[in-house]
């Protein structure tokens, strides 16, 4: 992990910085590039249209790390109003008439928002509750992979939630010495699974520190999932490893509907137009919900250059 990077993820978790960017008009339109609105119908509004221009969409009610059994419990309430929503959506509902392929608007969620620091027990209940619902709309659920203190949790979740609710998948980061046999593991299971480098501050302990290494292992994961996953997400704005992923797809007669690239809200829009236009399945992360401050230093910290101007502008008055 850069120097760089590091140092806005550490800067940004002191509670005076925090206050500091909730408060300044400066990082307000950096707010708004990646995070979608404060509600529901701000980020419905924004998924509709870019399902307009033909990509696919997954919403993130941004949160983590519950209180209380009932912060928990409102976040289940939250995920299942946005599954009852999304069905109302035009595309949506033409899709449910014969639900063929991918789900054009599906959801992502935190196990930790489910109320997995309450309780395993619970969060599995309140995951449940939620894919349940989902089921019953033709829609998929994915669980978020948080920092790597709830990986085993999450992977061991999921192992015994699939056999009864197989639409659900999960993420996999590929800065983590482990992902290796969790790609394994996906395989096995043949669930979807969305690969990632990684975004939380790990320790050189458990995860790759240098970007090399990072990259390196990203495309061998990605690569064995394109060649033996069931429909791998492959998650990058870098455009070098997509052309690199997409002569390897090319090479290997890989049929493009076998998988989708995902791209976070707000980046890379000019790529995201032009992988459309070439035929390839697109997936936009879009995230909303006023607990963006997390999720917004993490989209910071992979460009550290865009803190440290707003940051110098902020000292200067």
């Amino acid at each position: 992990m850069s120097l760089a990077r590091t140092f806005v993820l550490k800067t940004s978790s002191l509670p005076l910085v925090e206050r500091m960017v909730r408060r300044s008009f400066l990082f307000r339109p950096l707010v708004r590039r990646f995070i979608a609105g404060d509600t529901l119908e701000e980020a419905i509004k924004a998924s509709e249209a870019l399902l307009a221009k033909g990509l696919r969409i997954s919403l993130d009610y941004l949160g983590e790390n519950t209180r209380s059994e009932q912060e928990a419990l409102d976040a289940k309430a939250t995920y299942i109003q946005m599954l009852e929503r999304i069905a109302q959506v035009p595309v949506v509902r033409d899709y449910n008439a014969n639900p063929v392929g991918p789900e054009p608007l599906n959801i992502s969620i935190k196990l930790t928002q489910c109320g997995l620091d309450q309780g395993e027990a619970f969060a599995e209940k309140n995951y449940r509750d939620v894919l349940e619902v989902a089921k019953g709309f033709h829609n998929f659920v994915r669980i978020d992979m948080e920092s790597s203190d709830y990986t085993d949790r999450t992977m061991a979740m999921i192992g015994r939630v699939r056999p009864d609710y197989p639409n659900t998948g999960t993420v996999l980061q590929s800065y983590l010495y482990r992902t290796p046999k969790d790609v394994e593991q996906v395989i096995e299971w043949q669930a979807r699974t969305r690969i990632v480098k990684g975004a939380y501050l790990e320790p050189p302990s458990v995860a790759y520190p240098e970007k090399e290494k990072v990259d390196e292992a990203y495309v061998q994961q990605a690569k064995e999932l394109l060649l033996r996953g069931y429909y791998p997400a492959i998650a990058t704005q870098d455009e070098k490893i997509i052309r690199e992923l997409n002569a390897f797809v090319a090479e290997n007669k890989i049929d493009k509907s076998r998988f989708e690239y995902q791209m976070l809200y707000g980046i890379r829009r000019d790529l995201q137009d032009s992988l459309v236009a070439e035929g390839y399945n697109v997936r936009i992360y879009v995230p909303f919900g006023d607990s963006w401050y997390p999720y917004f230093t993490r989209r910071l910290a992979e460009r550290p250059a865009n803190a440290f101007f707003i940051l110098k502008a902020m000292f200067k008055g």
